[in-house]
């Protein structure tokens, strides 16, 4: 599994869509995810102090075609990126993804 995260918005417009796409598919050529030990880490540096975010789940098998780890930035960290929409399919859970006093705490 490989997980995103998520404005609320962006998870309303997929579940009337049948899929999700953000705005980094359209600007980058591909949607930003992590595994699952670099959610806290991606919370806390590019989403703190945000609020209405949800976390989705993603059965990476459902979108292998699309999916390629690569390490964008180059400092070595391989990130899971997916080079096309989400269909709902792919999408195993979604849960609310809240900071607690400043700090993210994994729902899963």
């Amino acid at each position: 599994m490989i997980y995103r995260i998520a404005d609320e918005a962006d998870w309303t417009h997929a579940q009337q869509t049948g899929q999700f796409a953000s705005a980094d598919l359209q600007r980058e050529g591909f949607i930003h995810c992590s595994e699952h030990h670099q959610i806290l880490r991606t919370a806390q540096k590019y989403y703190a102090g945000r609020k209405s975010l949800v976390l989705l789940e993603i059965d990476e098998t459902k979108i292998i075609a699309n999916l390629k780890r690569e390490d964008s930035t180059g400092r070595g960290e391989i990130f899971p990126h997916i080079y096309a929409p989400i269909p709902l399919a792919a999408i195993t859970r979604h849960v609310d993804f809240k900071e607690t006093n400043g700090v993210f705490v994994l729902p899963l």
